[in-house]
């Protein structure tokens, strides 16, 4: 079942096409990943989808209602978050969370989401007090007081340090196991790779794939991995029955797909020679590898 239904979708700026044609549907309890450089067209999509923006032409659908003749309806049961803060600068954390609790009436207390965010020291703080890190999961949190059906996150881990990258991951996870439909707007392409389910590809203003995230990813034909430099490669390749090419900087790529019995033999040369082993890369490519390879690069 999907949450959120986009069909040939076009959307222009005067002479400027910045959505052509797109398609992409993103499945009820389920982290649909939208991926893109800046000016892909996934910002003008997730407005379109969000009620926003009007649509030049196509059709979109979320939660089974239009959310540009039915918005109202809609905002009932939807959070979002925006990458550009919007809070009053000398608004408290708790106070203006509180706030959106009461606006939205869902239930949502607003003391639980200073806490589940990971702001119960800060709760007090005004927003201009915050790092830009601590402003993101105060925006996610008014995301959250809607408790919604549907939610889009506009890049929700942009200047967000490692513990806060955890709190957040942990948070959307557990949004979509409770049933919501989450978009999820980002170029970080390995923070993506950590939470998405669906991914959607978007370059210049097109959809280049999309789908569940293991069905673009290939398996590999080489395998990666890192040591010293300088390593005798003649020697390596003849132990392993397989080509050995360094890359530069101590990195080595081995002209075969992964296996436990090459691993195996790889290791097994490195520790006969007292040699390191300071990176291994094996099996599936990562997300960036795939968005390179589909879109031509264009990252």
């Amino acid at each position: 079942m999907n949450g959120v239904l986009v069909e040939n979708l076009v959307v222009r700026y005067g002479n400027l096409t910045a959505v052509d044609h797109v398609s992409f549907t993103a499945p009820v309890g389920e982290v649909t990943v939208v991926l893109g450089p800046n000016g892909a067209g996934k910002t003008s999509t997730i407005e379109v989808c969000e009620g926003f923006r009007p649509a030049r032409s196509g059709h979109v659908s979320v939660l089974g209602l239009d959310p540009h003749t039915e918005h109202e309806r809609l905002t009932e049961r939807m959070g979002v978050m925006l990458q550009g803060g919007g809070v009053y600068p000398s608004a408290r954390v708790r106070d203006v969370i509180a706030h959106f609790c009461a606006l939205h009436d869902r239930g949502m207390n607003a003391d639980d989401l200073v806490e589940t965010v990971g702001l119960g020291h800060r709760a007090s703080a005004t927003w201009r007090r915050l790092s830009g890190g601590e402003q993101q999961r105060v925006s996610l949190a008014l995301a959250l007081a809607a408790r919604p059906d549907v939610a889009f996150l506009d890049e929700p881990t942009s200047g967000v340090d490692v513990d806060g990258r955890d709190i957040i991951r942990r948070i959307v996870r557990q949004l979509a196991g409770d049933g919501c439909t989450v978009v999820l707007a980002s170029h970080e392409l390995a923070e993506a790779e950590k939470i998405a389910d669906n991914v959607v590809m978007f370059v210049k203003g097109t959809v280049a794939a999309s789908g569940p995230l293991a069905s673009l990813l290939e398996q590999r034909g080489t395998i990666r991995f890192a040591s010293l430099e300088g390593l005798d490669t003649v020697d390596l390749s003849a132990h392993l029955g397989h080509g050995v090419n360094p890359r530069g900087g101590g990195h080595y790529e081995i002209d075969t797909a992964s296996t436990p019995h090459v691993v195996s033999l790889l290791t097994g040369w490195l520790a006969q020679r007292s040699l390191p082993l300071n990176g291994l890369d094996a099996g599936t490519e990562s997300l960036e590898d795939a968005y390179r390879r589909i879109t031509g690069g264009a990252a």
